[in-house]
């Protein structure tokens, strides 16, 4: 009775860890024609990528298009590894650089919700050293173009204050100057990541480097430092490193088993990255890791690797308004506002066509950005070549992951899913 009992109780604990166990969602699938797609018009998809992986740009691709929550294509074609030859696979992981933006994006309106933030607050307010702020302006050297000054010297400029505080509006929408590609990257090398430094030991050090222009009067993209400033407010605001608050209030919920910052070496499953040199020429495999990537530093600018299926249940919870797999991570009047043009296609720095919301560009003038897509679409890329759109419209997500950066394949996937596109969203069976 005894061995019963110790039995027993054994098995009570296995099943309370089972049932604790974070539970994969499994996307589920439809015949195209079943949710408003053309089977052959979607295989030009097939045919698209296998002529980019022909041509070179890159070395292989998962590509995924789901409508009302099913998935009606996802392929695997090319190869993972070109020395060893490794096929593609469609459960491959891919480094998605700045699609880890949107997924910040969604931890700081969690603390919108629950008031810790507000998307007027000054930065300051969560790390005081950006507070007085300043802008840097350039200062013309003497003769054209600067001549005398050698190709190597730095650049010369002086500071005014900033007219107001940088806010996390500012940050969401790239419109803070913050480290965005002028004087202020300059600047930023000095206080760059050393060793095994994290965001609470880098980013208070960034309150030391000018702006690129007066907040608000621009956009221009902050590639790292914006969303890895509003990542460590995250993990001040949330009392959570920013890795353990994704995987418990994003990741596990939606059942993304295969998204993570760490560890990225070693992984079996992980595309090897490649470059095409300028001029074109053979795939070149790329160097290792970035500084950022240190095993502690959890990049909100680009630091996360996933899958495509696992990228379609964010991407899906999204388009559901804030709910996915059974749990609302979100209010829907939140996505609406994060999908919401907030930097116009006026402002400059933007494209025509295209404005941007909280962390995401949204599309408000389709014949202008010369696009398929409907007006209201939203989503965002990768500098490794990775894209998703959400046509809330259609109620479509498209997914591309590659590897290495390539726009035009990029656009053509976009189009070729709109154009395979024959039946209405209403119409198409599912759920709406």
């Amino acid at each position: 009775m005894r061995r019963v009992l110790m039995s027993s109780g054994a098995l009570v604990v296995v099943i309370v860890a089972v049932l604790a166990w974070p539970i994969a969602a499994a996307a589920p699938t439809a015949k195209p024609e079943e949710v408003g797609f053309s089977t052959e018009r979607l295989h030009r998809i097939t045919e698209l990528m296998q002529r980019h992986i022909t041509a070179g740009d890159f070395s292989g691709a998962v590509t995924l298009v789901a409508r009302n929550g099913r998935v009606a294509h996802l392929e695997a074609q090319g190869l993972m590894d070109i020395e060893s030859r490794k096929p593609m696979q469609k459960d491959a992981i891919f480094q998605i650089m700045s699609m880890t933006k949107p997924i910040v994006g969604t931890s700081i309106m969690m603390m919108v919700e629950e008031g810790k933030v507000r998307l007027t607050d000054p930065v300051s307010k969560f790390i005081p050293e950006f507070k007085d702020l300043k802008v840097a302006m350039p200062l013309q050297a003497a003769g054209a173009g600067g001549a005398g000054r050698g190709a190597t010297a730095e650049p010369r400029y002086y500071t005014v204050p900033a007219e107001r505080e940088i806010t996390i509006r500012d940050l969401l929408t790239h419109t803070s100057g913050l480290v965005s590609g002028g004087l202020s990257s300059t600047e930023a090398r000095k206080v760059a990541i050393k060793g095994k430094e994290s965001l609470a030991d880098v980013i208070p050090r960034l309150g030391t480097v000018p702006l690129d222009f007066q907040p608000g009067s621009r956009w221009a993209y902050s590639a790292q430092a914006g969303m890895d400033t509003l990542a460590r407010i995250v993990e001040i605001t949330s009392g959570m490193p920013f890795d353990k608050f994704t995987k418990t209030r994003i990741f596990d919920p939606l059942g993304m088993k295969d998204t993570f910052f760490y560890p990225l070496e070693g992984n079996a499953r992980l595309v090897t990255r490649y470059t095409r040199p300028q001029g074109g020429g053979a795939l070149q495999k790329a160097a290792g890791l970035a500084n950022f990537q240190n095993g502690v530093y959890f990049s909100g600018g680009g630091g996360l690797a996933s899958t495509a299926e696992d990228y379609f249940l964010f991407a899906q919870m999204l388009l559901n308004g804030g709910q996915g797999n059974g749990k609302r991570l979100l209010a829907p009047r939140t996505v609406e506002m994060m999908a919401s043009v907030h930097a116009p296609d006026t402002l400059q720095g933007r494209p025509r066509g295209e404005g941007y919301g909280l962390s995401m560009r949204v599309v408000n003038d389709p014949v202008s950005r010369n696009t398929f897509l409907s007006q209201g679409s939203f989503g965002w890329s990768g500098a490794f070549g990775t894209h998703f759109w959400i046509d809330p419209k259609e109620k479509i997500v498209g997914i591309l992951m590659v590897q290495t950066p390539n726009n035009e394949a990029r656009t053509d996937f976009e189009n070729a899913v709109m154009y395979a596109l024959v039946g209405s969203a209403v119409n198409a069976t599912g759920t709406n």
